[in-house]
């Protein structure tokens, strides 16, 4: 029973030993070596100073170029999650304006441009101006219900959108009102 302790010790200071000698390695000496050259570790390139080195080119331990690759393989997994979650707000977005139904009114000699009822304002532009009449104005206010300007003007285009849902219950009323 005590040699096969002694034994056992004796391969755990071994086996220790092998890994503090490990873990001192440069990625170069651990590639010099022929039995290695095919690891993973001796065929990566890195960037250093805006200069592409091979890893076994360099100076750095084993257990650096390790604690490199972790850090890597992290922001990669990061950067992978958000272009998901960029892919999902996508996918979002491209399935509502396929649901948007969008209008353009033209308004003349107004200050106030409005839209339909069940349609949102979402934009406003002053498309017609004359120096006679005071030139371009300036845009007041401009909110889901209406856009103002300063004074009066000749032309402006109000861009009104509503979406699917909306539609759907506009029709509805308007079936009800036909109907009563």
């Amino acid at each position: 029973m005590r040699i096969q302790t002694v034994f056992a010790v004796c391969g755990l200071a071994a086996s220790l030993a092998a890994c503090q000698t490990f873990s001192n390695t440069t990625v170069a000496e651990y590639c010099a070596d022929p039995g290695n050259s095919d690891a993973h570790v001796c065929q990566l390139n890195v960037e250093i100073d805006g200069t592409s080195t091979a890893l076994a080119d360099t100076n750095l331990k084993l257990s650096e170029a390790r604690a490199l690759a972790d850090d890597a393989l992290a922001m990669a997994n990061q950067a992978d999650e958000k272009a998901d979650d960029a892919m999902s707000r996508a996918n979002s977005a491209l399935s509502l304006r396929e649901q948007l139904y969008c209008e353009t009114r033209t308004l003349q000699q107004t200050n106030i441009g409005t839209c339909e009822p069940g349609y949102t304002v979402m934009s406003c532009t002053q498309t017609r101006y004359t120096f006679r009449a005071g030139g371009p104005s300036i845009m007041r206010e401009i909110n889901d219900e209406r856009c103002r300007f300063h004074d009066r003007v000749l032309e402006m285009q109000v861009r009104c959108c509503m979406t699917a849902s909306a539609t759907s219950r506009i029709s509805e009323a308007s079936l009800q009102a036909l109907t009563d």
